[in-house]
């Protein structure tokens, strides 16, 4: 967790994922990144998962996330 300014930033580097695999959930000031890769046969292949804690002064409501081109994943919340 980055502070930058008056927001707070969590990275990731899911570019092995495409959107549709990625979920992204928050609780109790939790960020939780899910990503699976499914092969053709049924089969997982590759996952990932990266759980943090926002500090106490996020606002809950502002929580949002944007998946760049390169498949980096933002995720930025204002401070209180």
């Amino acid at each position: 967790v980055r502070a930058q300014g008056d927001t707070y930033q969590v990275v990731a580097d899911v570019s092995q994922f495409e959107p549709p695999d990625i979920v992204v959930t928050t609780s109790n000031c939790h960020v939780a990144i899910q990503a699976e890769k499914v092969a053709e046969d049924g089969t997982v292949c590759d996952t990932f998962t990266h759980k943090c804690q926002l500090p106490e002064d996020t606002d809950p409501l502002s929580v949002s996330c944007i998946l760049t081109e390169t498949g980096t994943l933002v995720i930025t919340a204002r401070r209180r």
